[in-house]
This record gives structure tokens, C-alpha cells and sequence, in this order.
């Protein structure tokens, strides 16, 4: 492990040290966890990024460059005119 050396404002030092406390550890094991998690967000980031373009090569479905989404093609599947949906009511109580 290598050591490093940090410039750090007195006002900041001392409340990381007292956060440190108040949790049971060190302000070098605050700044390692700190620094692994960074670099660990960005390798899962990397491989999510990774993962999302293989799963656009192996993707069978081509729109193809020109292609404009139309608001009536998205919706078609969940969208039922009035009269096919007739006997969702049906059981309700008049008055």
C-alpha cells in the first residue's frame, strides 16, 4: 500500500476526524473507501455501458437511420377504441 499526501483545510480536517470517530474508524480508512468506491462506480459504469452495446449488436430489431417514431404506432397495443372495451363496465350498477 502506498501512502499519499493531502492538503486539506484545518476546519474540514478536524470534522472528518470527528465524523471518523463518531463511525469507529480513520480518516486514511474514510479516504480509502471513498476513493474505492469512486473508482468502483466507474468500472460498473463502464461495464453497464459494455453490456448495453452488445446487447445493441446482437439486437435483431433495425429501425434503420430515417425512421421517426409515429405516436399511433407506439400506443396501438394499449390503446382499445370505445366499443371493444364496451363490457369492461358492464358490471356496474345503474341508477
Amino acid at each position: 500500500m502506498k501512502n499519499i499526501t493531502l492538503a486539506i483545510e484545518e476546519k474540514v480536517l478536524k470534522a472528518a476526524r470527528a465524523y471518523a470517530a463518531k463511525r469507529g474508524t480513520t480518516l486514511n480508512a474514510l479516504v480509502r473507501e471513498h476513493l474505492a468506491t469512486l473508482v468502483g462506480e466507474d468500472e460498473r459504469i463502464e461495464e453497464a455501458r459494455r453490456g448495453l452495446l452488445e446487447l445493441m449488436d446482437r439486437s435483431t430489431g433495425r429501425l434503420g437511420p430515417d425512421y421517426k417514431w409515429n405516436r399511433d404506432e407506439i400506443y396501438a397495443d394499449r390503446l382499445f377504441p370505445r366499443h371493444e372495451r364496451s363490457g369492461v363496465r358492464s358490471s356496474r350498477k345503474t341508477r
